[in-house]
């Protein structure tokens, strides 16, 4: 998850535009925010845990200067829950760069061994993105020893391309490189999403922006241009030009999930509509309820995430939808909360039903996802105690099974109430009346629609596929015995099917 945006200005300061751009990334961390900006001769800072709304104060305006920089929203995927890992990091060699990354590396320990050992280099934290700065700043200085320091530019690709060959997982990435400019990069499966665009600058030129998402672009004025390719690397040098570099060959398999949950609606990521793939998911999930043949009175969606879904199956069933659960927008989405303790006790901080409309009705709910169970499992009972006769569940996405190594918060097994249990399990530990997940190849079908030219899709933590083909047993059993997990659950209950579903 987590998102990443950089702005490279031709004259205007940057720090309140990334400001900007991040609060509207703000849905995809809430663990820590950071900016840095470039002054051209000076790098400026500012990170800790927090919103952005929180960290940042109009005053920063004054300290971060500049015309360059780049920001993060974070929430933990790999390395602890510290502040010292908000992003971004930093090497002062060669060059002096910084980094900001989506994703997840999945040879983290083999890469940390060659940066500590082989390259003698420090690190400061246990965050794989921090390794990942470390890959790029060593297969910099390779290049610049090959070709000498005539060509930057040259070296800085080369030394990408290297990353690439080496680095294994998924990682979006914006650099601030001093001296050069800011760089910008996509792993050769594309699983993470990140964008270009540009608007004219003035006094003649372009201002030039990259972000997870392309909602960050219009705030500011910028116009999409494209999604970066899988493999590729953009640099926007300091005099404002662009350059392109197809680093490695890749195969374009976007993580599915972000259609269903991670993205904003008025995203578009890859071509594809968000919104719209969400519609045809409603559609699809509509077809299994209607065959049910179940008497309904109500659809009634989990908000915010699964409106589009629950719309569009009240359309294609016929039964009339409803706002029956109101959410306090004050409390943050208990899914990417940091603690397993939090996210239970916040369910009932977020929402509240409204007993006009579930008091002697059947009401069927929908929800983006099911992924640990928490919030459904609670909302059932709201319903119940709010007078409902029977409560259905219908989920946008197929049953999440599998832990997702690739930058979204399901590492382990344990935390996944699908696995390990049927269908007809889980629903009797939701306490539902009835349980419809949509099948996989019909979210595939909704997401596929809306570009043709995308064959394949991440679907890990649906399938158990995933497409780096470089994810071993070792690695997937380390994650289940990691420091970080262990944290997570050590409030769950005993092992069994109530502890899958805690």
């Amino acid at each position: 998850m987590c998102g990443i945006l950089g702005i490279a200005n031709r004259n205007e300061e940057v720090f309140a535009e990334i400001y900007d751009g991040l609060l509207m990334l703000q849905h995809r961390g809430q663990d820590a925010s950071g900016i840095v900006t470039y002054t051209g001769d000076v790098f400026r800072e500012r990170k800790k845990n927090g919103l952005v709304k929180d960290v940042f104060q109009a005053n920063d305006a004054e300290t971060l200067r500049g015309n360059v920089g780049m920001g993060h929203v974070r929430y933990p995927t790999a390395g602890s829950l510290s502040a010292s890992e908000a992003q971004p990091f930093f090497v002062n060699a060669p060059y002096g760069i910084y980094l900001v990354h989506n994703g997840n590396i999945t040879n983290t320990e083999e890469q940390r061994q060659k940066v500590t050992a082989k390259y003698s280099r420090h690190l400061r934290t246990t965050s794989d993105s921090e390794i990942l700065l470390n890959v790029l700043a060593d297969k910099v200085s390779d290049a610049i020893k090959v070709n000498g320091t005539s060509d930057p530019i040259r070296n800085i690709f080369a030394g990408v391309k290297m990353t690439m060959e080496r680095v294994q997982g998924a990682y979006s990435v914006i650099c601030l490189i001093a001296g050069i400019g800011m760089l910008a990069f996509r792993d050769p499966n594309g699983i993470r999403p990140l964008s270009v665009a540009k608007r004219d600058a003035e006094g003649g030129g372009h201002d030039y922006a990259f972000a997870s998402e392309d909602v960050a672009f219009a705030i500011n004025s910028f116009d999409k241009i494209r999604d970066l390719n899988p493999g590729e690397a953009i640099l926007i040098d300091l005099e404002g030009n662009m350059h392109e570099f197809q680093a490695v060959e890749g195969k374009l398999t976007p993580c599915i999930f972000e259609y269903v949950y991670l993205a904003r609606p008025d995203s578009m990521l890859d071509g594809i509509s968000v919104y719209k793939t969400q519609m045809r998911m409603g559609t699809t999930l509509a077809k299994q309820i209607k065959d049910a043949g179940l008497e309904i009175d109500r659809i009634i969606p989990v908000p915010d995430s699964a409106r589009p879904v629950a719309l569009e199956v009240a359309k294609s069933t016929g039964i009339p939808y409803r706002e029956g659960l109101v959410k306090n927008r004050y409390v943050g989405r208990t899914f990417i909360m940091p603690g397993q303790q939090e996210r239970k006790k916040s369910v009932r901080r977020k929402l509240n039903a409204i007993p006009l409309e579930f008091k002697d009705m059947n009401v069927m709910l929908i929800d983006d996802s099911i992924v640990r169970g928490n919030t459904i499992k609670k909302i059932v009972q709201m319903c119940r105690e709010a007078g409902a006769k029977k409560v259905y569940i219908a989920s946008a996405s197929p049953p999440v099974k599998y832990p997702n190594v690739y930058g979204i918060d399901m590492p382990t097994k344990h935390e996944l109430i699908a696995n390990g249990l049927t269908v007809e399990e889980i629903r009797q530990e939701l306490g539902a009346d009835a349980l419809f997940y949509q099948k996989l190849e019909d979210l595939i079908w909704a997401a596929h629609e809306g570009n043709p030219d995308i064959n394949e899709f991440d679907c890990s933590c649906f399938d158990g596929n995933y497409v780096t083909g470089s994810v071993s047993d070792d690695y997937l059993d380390a994650l289940e015995s990691s420091n970080r997990v262990s944290e997570k659950i050590k409030d769950m209950p005993a092992q069994g099917a109530s502890w899958n579903a805690a």
